[in-house]
């Protein structure tokens, strides 16, 4: 199809999608048409030679855009560079010109590349192995490679192809064996570089250096390429992630065809009430189903990125259902794609896509990354991905081949979803986020330093690259514990075991908690220990492949949770008691009556039963368990208020002032505790906003009366042991954080809050107390107290 013929295709299919839908009731809040943008060429660097470059141009390439050269020439001179511009803008050029130059002028030199996901790290060696260059023997080295082929790898390849947890568990660990490629390792690529962030990133961070301590070991000292979508402050990132300085490159030069932007709020469902009778909407996985059929129909080749892997199932499901009803051909032409699967059902899967054989895919963020699908059409986000990086990433798998294309984000019914869709410039005209990681946190420190420690004894020297006095004071409670021995020359790993299998750089905490069926002893998953005790608690309902479970029993200490299949007509969400505790503070501000902190905080929760729910939402009992308490050291950032700004805020909002709530009712002191919890609720849902998080990463507690500050506060803390770095992008963010909280609260149209404003799913208490109106005047005490003293001076 020509590109004059494209011409308002993208405007064609959202008038399709939306088609037979009432005016009065159009789910479409907004609309951005995003203008295409031209070329800008170079030519072929001097220093490449001609085989390389021949070779290249007869994959297609005739001519390298700008910023491919820049940031090739810069790591061909020896410089460690970032490369941060947008979706298929061709970075893979960009690194794959300099390490294949090296690697074609040395016949022993070696190269390392390192992808977040299998499928991202097949997709490009697949692309490398059309470049006719024989002698390069690039190979893929992960969990899908055949024990017979890893001895031929560590052997003859010079190109390896890996993913963090294999060069943690599997070269790292074995170094020895991959001295010939460690003498020679010239280039280490790290694509895709803005996924490391959080505990994971953290771990990588840690993970990269001590991948350059050991290449220094066998006399090398590689240069890094990091690889990103756009992201915020790109050199000190990179910086963070790999430990060397990093010349940033991040002008975009590569063609971008128009897009048409639809940001999409699906319909209150009149029929139903939800939890305490709030209102409840459509499903964006329904929705997402909805208008992909409509999209297949069309013949416009599709992604719907859904946030589950259950949920990229019945998106599929529910599309094909739709499509039955239209044509009896069409429901072959839609299917799932999602982690889990066999790696060649991936790859029959990307190659129906890539031919068309597929029109519609509904998938996981597996599909986010790297894999190179050219020509879609249609990109539907059904729910926010968590990050601006990822929403653009994934709007960027449409219209790769530079044609028109149309985004529709569909919002979940949540705080930071619907704020979204009622403030379009927060998605489309708001930069990046900077990745927030912690190399430094005590919790990933530790293990990661013993597995320095297990491949080569470190030394005083090498601590200032893992972090200085905080590595120090981790070795020696490392020694302390006889992990380590330490000795004149070093430090020493004491056992023989090897700690890498042991070290779960993913940041789960441990070993997985297997979900066995009772009556056939078969596997169906494994969850995460931090969250077994919500998720699989005796007699809760465990769901997997649309099929449901009812919880037999949880075995903690042998990590299995034992199920039966069936299928209730009713759903389970766990009652839990939280208490926090500060343990030092290491920022104060006070703004007369309001005090804002950051530091670090235990938090003690207990399971104690939970509820069995109807569908519409309606309690059928609460069933108490017993089940051991749970404590996390972590950071948070929270505020009180003092109950004489408490006191003058009910008296405002008698008179109608500052602190008046909607709906006229002033905040007394009975509603204190609902009005914390709800703003506390809210303030989660929106904190991803300003920090690289999913609320899923973080918690929250809020008290009328806390015992450490003396007055009413409301906390939220990171989810991780040690902090992840979220809490302090919150510090650092708190006025447009808090603002954008409330501005949520208000917007949102129910009377008395749901889940897109103050209810959250993860509640323990089930969501009582909650005051609304409450919230907002909570908010507005603290704006009004921190931009009041803002001009003057805060003690910190």
């Amino acid at each position: 199809m020509t590109g004059a013929t494209r011409t308002g295709r993208a405007r064609r299919l959202l008038r399709r999608v939306t088609a037979g839908i009432p005016d009065e009731r159009n789910p479409v809040t907004h609309v951005a048409e995003l203008p295409e943008r031209e070329a800008e060429f170079a030519g072929w660097p001097q220093w490449a030679p001609e085989p390389v470059v021949d070779a290249v141009r007869a994959c297609g390439v005739e001519r390298p855009w700008a910023h491919q050269v820049e940031a090739a020439s810069l790591a061909w001179s020896g410089r460690h560079v970032v490369i941060s511009t947008g979706t298929a803008s061709g970075k893979s050029l960009a690194y794959q010109l300099p390490v294949l130059s090296a690697l074609v002028e040395d016949g022993k030199a070696c190269a390392l590349y390192l992808s977040p996901t299998k499928a991202l790290g097949a997709d490009q060696l697949r692309a490398l192995s059309a470049v006719d260059l024989p002698t390069i023997r690039a190979a893929t080295y992960d969990g899908d490679t055949p024990m017979a082929e890893r001895d031929w790898v560590r052997a003859h390849a010079r190109w390896v192809f890996t993913n963090p947890d294999m060069l943690h568990r599997g070269v790292l660990s074995a170094h020895a064996r991959w001295a010939r490629f460690f003498r020679k390792l010239a280039y280490v690529v790290v694509d895709e570089c803005h996924g490391y962030r959080g505990v994971f990133g953290s771990h990588v961070a840690l993970l990269l250096r001590r991948l350059r301590r050991v290449a220094r070991h066998y006399g090398a000292d590689p240069v890094f390429v990091l690889a990103s979508a756009t992201m915020a402050e790109p050199a000190a990132f990179a910086h963070r992630l790999s430990g060397v300085d990093c010349v940033p490159v991040v002008r975009d030069t590569s063609p971008r065809g128009a897009r048409t932007v639809a940001l999409w709020e699906p319909p209150l469902l009149d029929e139903l009430a939800g939890e305490h009778g709030a209102p409840v909407r459509r499903s964006a996985g329904a929705e997402a189903a909805r208008i992909l059929a409509e999209l297949v129909v069309e013949g416009a080749r599709s992604l719907a990125f859904v946030r589950s892997r259950r949920g990229a199932e019945l998106t599929a499901l529910g599309a094909r259902r739709i499509l039955s009803e239209v044509d009896p051909t069409l429901p072959e032409r839609v299917a799932a794609y999602r982690a889990g699967f066999l790696p060649e059902e991936r790859r029959a899967l990307e190659a129906a896509l890539q031919s068309g054989t597929l029109l519609g895919v509904a998938t996981t963020n597996a599909l986010e990354l790297g894999v190179d699908i050219a020509g879609l059409d249609a990109v539907v986000l059904a729910g926010y991905p968590g990050t601006l990086a990822s929403f653009w990433q994934q709007a960027g798998r449409a219209g790769r081949s530079g044609d028109e294309a149309l985004v529709v984000f569909v919002a979940r019914d949540d705080p930071l979803d619907t704020y979204l869709v009622h403030h379009p410039a927060a998605v489309l005209e708001r930069p990046v986020e900077a990745a927030v990681l912690d190399p430094g946190n005590p919790y990933v420190l530790a293990p990661q330093l013993a597995c320095a420690a297990a491949e080569l004894p470190l030394t005083a020297g090498e601590l200032d690259a893992f972090g200085g006095t905080a590595a120090r004071d981790v070795l020696d409670a490392l020694v302390a514990d006889r992990v380590l021995r330490r000795r004149p020359s070093g430090w020493y790993w004491t056992s023989r075991d090897r700690p890498q299998h042991e070290v779960d750089i993913r940041g789960s905490g441990g070993e997985q908690v297997a979900v066995v069926e009772a009556e056939t002893s078969r596997l169906l998953g494994t969850v995460d220990p931090a969250s077994a005790l919500r998720t699989v608690h005796p007699g809760a309902l465990y769901l997997h492949q649309g099929a449901s479970y009812v919880v037999d029993d949880l075995d903690l200490e042998h990590g299995v949770a034992l199920v039966h299949a069936e299928e209730p007509d009713w759903t389970t969400s766990p009652r839990e008691v939280v208490d926090i505790a500060v343990l030092d503070t290491v920022r104060k501000e006070r703004h007369g009556g309001v005090t804002v902190c950051l530091g670090e905080v235990a938090v003690t929760s207990q399971v104690v039963g939970y509820l069995r729910r109807r569908p519409s939402g309606e309690v059928l009992d609460n069933v108490p368990l017993d089940l051991p308490e749970q404590s996390l050291r972590t950071r948070a950032v929270w505020y009180s208020i003092s109950d004489e700004l408490l006191r003058v805020a009910d008296c405002a909002a008698e008179r109608g002032g500052e602190g008046r709530a909607p709906g006229g009712a002033g905040l007394v002191p009975a509603r204190v505790p609902g009005a914390l919890h709800a703003a506390e609720h809210a303030a989660i849902g929106l904190l991803p906003l300003f920090a690289t998080c999913d609320r899923w990463d973080i918690g929250g507690v809020s008290t009328a009366l806390h015992e450490d500050t003396g007055e009413a506060t409301v906390f939220v803390h990171d989810g991780h042991p040690g902090g992840a770095g979220f809490a302090d992008r919150g510090f650092a963010a708190l006025v447009p954080w808090l603002a954008a909280t409330r501005e949520a609260i208000v917007s949102c149209e129910c009377p008395a809050g749901c889940p897109s404003c103050v209810q959250s799913p993860k509640c323990g208490n089930g969501n009582e107390p909650l005051d609304k109106a409450g919230a907002v005047a909570v908010l507005d005490i603290v704006l009004g107290a921190v931009r009041h003293t803002t001009a003057g001076t805060t003690t910190r």
